[in-house]
């Protein structure tokens, strides 16, 4: 397979799982650089930890702009997990002030007291428009975004204490606040169909 996938490196990632999956599935990955990002043929935005360090992170390797030039284009296959789903949103309420790439609505908000945070481990997530089988996936997050992403996103949604954005998607470009790198074999098929453009 000649496909080779670029990581954007945000420096609070489980990298080594990301570049696990993709090896899993027959293809090389590779560091995503400035000269990269924009023209990359696939991309992946991973991100653990808060959305102010992996902007941060953006920031020092001077990809805010290319990956916002890249971001602009939804045709462009690009797959951002956890805190960077994110950097997609408008912001998070654990980093007041910072702001996301605006793409989807809303900001990340903490799941309310009762419920264990973080979350770690497996949740339900269900498609609202049949997009995505319903299935179980792993999750690690304290915050998650709620709101709707707004027009022409297709969703996922899951319950923790309220109900949140577990996965969304436009044209090539897909988001998930679980793991599909840990997920298994519904995780696998995520990453697949995305790299082939069946999702």
């Amino acid at each position: 397979m000649s496909t080779t996938i670029d990581i954007v490196l945000t420096n609070n990632a489980n990298i080594a799982s990301v570049r696990a999956a993709i090896a899993r599935l027959g293809y090389q990955t590779r560091d995503a650089d400035r000269r990269t990002v924009e023209d990359a043929t696939h991309l992946i935005l991973p991100g653990v930890g808060t959305l102010a360090s992996a902007r941060d992170a953006l920031d020092e390797q001077g990809l805010l702009a290319p990956l916002a030039q890249r971001l602009a284009e939804p045709q462009a296959p690009t797959l951002a997990i956890c805190v960077g789903m994110q950097l997609l949103s408008e912001g998070s309420e654990e980093s007041p002030g910072v702001a996301g790439f605006g793409l989807l609505s809303g900001i990340a908000r903490a799941f309310p007291p009762n419920v264990r945070r973080p979350q770690f481990g497996w949740n339900r997530i269900a498609a609202s428009d049949n997009w995505l089988a319903s299935g179980y996936v792993y999750f690690a997050n304290s915050f998650a975004l709620v709101d709707d992403p707004g027009p022409g996103w297709q969703t996922a949604w899951a319950t923790h204490g309220v109900r949140f954005l577990a996965a969304t998607r436009r044209g090539r470009m897909t988001a998930c606040q679980f793991h599909p790198e840990l997920s298994g074999a519904f995780g696998q098929k995520l990453i697949a169909d995305w790299i082939k453009g069946d999702a």
